[in-house]
């Protein structure tokens, strides 16, 4: 049972709410319960498709709960607290099925950053984006300094960080950290569309998107190419590789076992 992060599910997909009003920041228990969530999906073959919003439509995220930063200033050897959080977030981030964020508010600082692990982000029209730690004399700990270059590029990524300025829904779409913008009070709609449309496919075949995508990026693109064949390889062992392939000849719509 969650306090803060509900969870419902239809038709292979899950929508993750965070709960806790009013700006739904990011505080110790949402972190744990986001990972009992995610671990529970891990291996749930009703789960294809993962969707995250945020409660209401002030906020997806306001930030990370900074009435728990006092305690954390001046103590020696946080960085094994940090990496729980993080833990947390690289989770999300490998999780192998499909995420898509739908930012229905304010997304900012560790909200921004929770976005970030995701697959796919749906900005709606009103939603503001940004990483305004520097104004409070810290910087990005959610992995921000590391996610945002990969996604806007590195010029972009530090203007945004230094400056701690929000930018609009539209301009997170012109820069590349949004997917799409869609109207006030559409943005779960259009992920659920998306994520149906998805969720029809395989899963077999896409985690190994996902993670060909994801692992190729550290790698030269020699070595990228050998990891996505030896993945290529491996989906031609899998059940939904005959069904799709038979379907086909058939002239009929496949039905994917997931395996």
């Amino acid at each position: 049972m969650t306090l803060f992060v509900q969870v419902e599910k239809a038709e292979k997909v899950a929508i993750v709410t965070i709960n806790n009003p009013p700006l739904n920041v990011m505080n110790t228990l949402v972190v744990q319960e986001l990972n009992e969530v995610f671990s529970g999906f891990e291996y749930d073959d009703e789960v294809v498709a993962v969707i995250i919003t945020g409660y209401g439509n002030k906020a997806f995220m306001a930030g990370a709960d900074i009435k728990e930063f006092p305690q954390l200033i001046g103590k020696a050897n946080l960085k094994p607290t940090f990496m729980e959080s993080h833990a947390v977030l690289n989770r999300i981030d490998n999780f192998p099925k499909p995420t898509i964020a739908v930012l229905n508010g304010l997304t900012l600082g560790g909200g921004c950053e929770l976005a970030l692990t995701c697959d796919i982000r749906i900005a709606e029209e009103h939603a503001q984006l940004g990483l305004p730690e520097i104004k409070l004399g810290l910087f990005p700990g959610g992995g921000g300094t590391q996610r945002l270059p990969r996604l806007v590029g590195e010029s972009k990524a530090k203007e945004l960080m230094f400056t701690g300025d929000a930018i609009t829904a539209q301009t997170a779409e012109k820069i590349g950290l949004v997917n799409s913008v869609v109207p006030t009070g559409e943005g779960l709609q259009t992920a659920k569309d998306l994520a149906k449309k998805i969720s029809r496919h395989s899963l077999q075949a896409l985690s190994r998107i996902k993670r060909a995508v994801d692992e190729g990026a550290d790698l030269s693109l020699e070595k990228s190419i050998e990891r996505e064949a030896e993945l290529f390889e491996e989906v031609f062992q899998t059940e939904d590789i005959k069904e799709g392939v038979q379907a086909f000849i058939e002239k009929r719509r496949p039905t994917f076992s997931n395996r």
